[in-house]
């Protein structure tokens, strides 16, 4: 069994005496700690955090990630406190276990909200030290290998969280070793037979392809020896999901995807990188098209390579990736890297590099919590962001932006800045207008256009796909109704004072003090607000200030002003919306009832679903158009008409010259001579349509227009 003492030997190679020393100090806290507990498979406990802090070993974490790893359990499950910890072992230790504990304290009715709600909290955490993040990694990798005593459909609900999240999260910061394991492990838990199928393959196939990787492997070595090139050729070998992604979603057979040869040649210097890409070209002949160059132009995690698919002996493919050992070792270790030339007392610049990018990945991450409703939305952004292909874009001074694929216009310009996102209207691609809609493609130049008053539109939320710019439009959209609602709250409580005489200009601010107390508000923005969105009613609350004005002795009838309707445009926004039912048009009478959440809903005064609501008025309110109305209102009608040859051409004519929209047309046959066609249009309003149904009943064998109020 692995000991505390085989892994002070493992750490003499890179810390020094003193430091070994705290981490064994460390471990022997966590064992006493830990005293009499057993893992599922009877183990003693601190078998668990020993395992972890052997594999932050392998990746030559500091002593601080390693002492974290032996007590980031003893929070959780022993009675020692975190202040406690950070007196034996310093508050940087203290604040790293704290960090990677888990929320078991808190019930949550929801398992996916417990997740969601420890993923925050990590999140929170890792802004402060990513460390976290890395000894929460190690810690799930080593759950994940001994997964093997638990119930089969807790193994498949902590593989699917692994495999959302945590092995996402590896691929981030560019700790692919541990992300390629836990995938791995992952595939395993979820598809075991599937797995278990492709493994033997790949141990069947490996044998029957050593031959031909040896004679690949020597004719490469062979070119890089008389060039005087120096550089080391591996074969590299593909894991059990990365196959079975490819089988699946190329729809390919096993022994097509094993066909292809993979090696890694690793050398001193970027200027041999690039001359050996030219010796494996002249050597096999390069697929076109298959060429990326990530050391001009690296991941968002910091990978730097070159890539190259050739074509070998008989036609074989071969790919072939060249880099450094520097870049080497951020591939295997990413952000690791960091603490690893820390550890040799050098600041690597592609470890510190990766390190500024995993800081402003968590900054992102943390303006997207801000931003989030709630703890599920935010964890469904961070999937999204977690991690497709990328395309790479200019901005017009030539700076390079990184985009996920599939990212559109207005997924550049969130993230070029929130700002520039929220007052967008149109841009240019390579200097020719196009649509904000437009999907953008490796190499093109972007030129944003805003404008001050320019607002976020709903329908943008169809097509982006990063999650900083979903989470900014959903809250601009959020400010906005809140803003919308504010204004409506008002005009609706004004129009209840009426009734007593009064308005919120004319009341005191003591009264809205002790009014907001009692209606459990906290300012009047907050009061209107859910007047608006329908949470509270109008005119209990002005009865309430009207009595917090008077003493409580406020008894007087209603006068003539509680008749007075509330101006509507069209134009209000979010919350005023028009009743599907009846499409209510400029010049028809109609009321307004306060719907939950969605703010003041129009009908028609005849509208057959008010009847239940007409018995009880304090919930309706009369309403009034504008005279200034510059908005297209829908409205239904059913025509009863003579069939014939291009009759649906003939009416869609008709109304295009009279200045409308048709936004959806049916015809169905009542015999073999007449048929119904139901017409929705836009419209100005009553006169406007009058003057479409004029023209329609000019037409031959036109029988009954009925305006559809249902």
């Amino acid at each position: 069994m692995f000991t505390i003492d085989d892994l002070a030997d493992r750490l003499g190679g890179y810390l020094p005496p003193d430091e070994i020393q705290q981490v064994k100090r460390a471990f022997y806290y966590a064992e006493q700690a830990h005293d009499g507990q057993r893992r599922r498979s009877g183990e003693p406990y601190v078998t668990h955090p020993l395992a972890v802090a052997n594999i932050l070993a392998n990746m030559h974490m500091d002593h601080q990630s390693l002492m974290a790893a032996m007590l980031h359990d003893v929070i959780e499950d022993t009675g020692v406190s975190k202040k406690a910890l950070a007196a034996q072992f310093g508050k940087p230790v203290a604040e790293l276990v704290d960090g990677v504990s888990k929320l078991t304290q808190i019930t949550f009715e929801d398992k996916a909200v417990a997740q969601a709600e420890n993923f925050q909290k990590m999140v929170l955490a890792m802004s402060r030290d990513i460390r976290v993040i890395i000894v929460k990694l190690a810690d799930r990798l080593h759950n994940m290998r001994t997964l093997g005593a638990l119930r089969p459909d807790k193994k498949r609900r902590i593989a699917r969280e692994t495999l959302e999240i945590y092995a996402r999260i590896a691929g981030r910061l560019g700790i692919n070793t541990i992300r390629v394991e836990l995938e791995d492990l992952s595939f395993q838990a979820i598809h075991p037979m599937r797995a278990e199928r492709i493994k033997r393959a790949v141990a069947s196939a490996r044998g029957n392809r050593r031959s031909a990787m040896r004679e690949i492997q020597a004719s490469l070595q062979q070119s890089l020896d008389d060039e005087g090139l120096k550089g080391t050729v591996i074969g590299r070998q593909k894991h059990l999901l990365s196959i079975y992604k490819k089988m699946r979603d190329q729809r390919k057979p096993f022994a097509e995807i094993m066909d292809v040869f993979g090696f890694r040649i690793i050398t001193e210097d970027v200027a041999s990188c690039y001359r050996i890409l030219g010796v494996v070209h002249n050597l096999y002949k390069p697929v076109p098209g298959r060429f990326k160059d990530y050391i001009a132009i690296p991941k968002a995690n910091g990978y730097q390579s070159l890539h190259t698919t050739l074509f070998g002996q008989r036609g074989m493919p071969i790919e072939v990736q060249i880099r450094t050992r520097e870049m080497e070792a951020m591939a295997n270790n990413g952000i690791a890297a960091h603490w690893l030339y820390k550890a040799g007392q050098t600041a690597h610049p592609i470890a510190e590099g990766s390190h500024a990018r995993a800081r402003a990945w968590v900054k992102g991450l943390l303006e997207m919590q801000r931003h989030a409703g709630d703890s599920l939305e935010f964890i469904e952004h961070v999937k999204n962001d977690l991690f497709p292909d990328d395309v790479y874009v200019f901005t017009p001074k030539g700076d390079i932006m990184e985009l996920p694929q599939g990212a559109t216009v207005i997924d550049f310009a969130y993230s070029v800045h929130t700002d520039i996102g929220n007052n967008c209207i149109a841009c240019r691609i390579d200097r020719h207008l196009a649509p904000l809609s437009t999907r953008l493609e490796s190499g093109q130049t972007l030129e944003i256009i805003t404008a001050p008053g320019a607002r976020p539109n709903l329908a943008w939320l169809n097509f982006v796909t990063t999650a900083k710019a979903r989470s900014a439009i959903r809250h601009a959209l959020k400010h906005q109704q809140q803003a919308e609602a504010v204004m409506l709250g008002r005009r609706l409580l004004n129009k209840a004072l009426a009734s007593f005489e009064t308005s919120l200009e004319e009341l005191d601010e003591s009264v809205f003090e002790q009014a907001f107390k009692e209606l459990d508000v906290s300012s009047l923005d907050a009061l209107l607000e859910s007047l608006g969105l329908g949470n509270r009613m109008a005119h209990v609350v002005a009865r309430r200030l009207v009595d917090v004005a008077h003493g409580d002795s406020f008894d007087k009838t209603l006068s003539d002003n509680s008749d007075k309707a509330v101006v509507i445009s069209g134009s209000e926004g979010m919350v005023l919306n028009f009743a599907r039912c009846c499409h209510p048009l400029p010049g028809d009478p109609v009321v307004g009832h306060l719907s939950v959440g969605k703010g003041l809903v129009v009908h028609r005064s005849e509208c057959k679903n008010l009847a239940d609501r007409k018995n009880d008025p304090e919930k309706l309110f009369a309403l009034e158009w504008s005279e200034h109305i510059d908005e297209d209102f829908p409205v239904a009608l059913r025509i009863e008409i003579e069939s014939r040859r291009g009759l649906v051409a003939e009416l869609a004519g008709l109304v295009t010259d009279a200045d409308a929209n048709i936004e959806r047309i049916g015809i169905e046959e009542r015999d073999a001579r007449l048929s119904t066609v139901n017409l929705t249009l836009s419209v100005k309003g009553r006169v406007h349509l009058a003057r479409i149904i004029k023209r329609i009943r000019n037409l031959p064998n036109v029988g009954k227009i009925t305006r559809t109020a249902n």
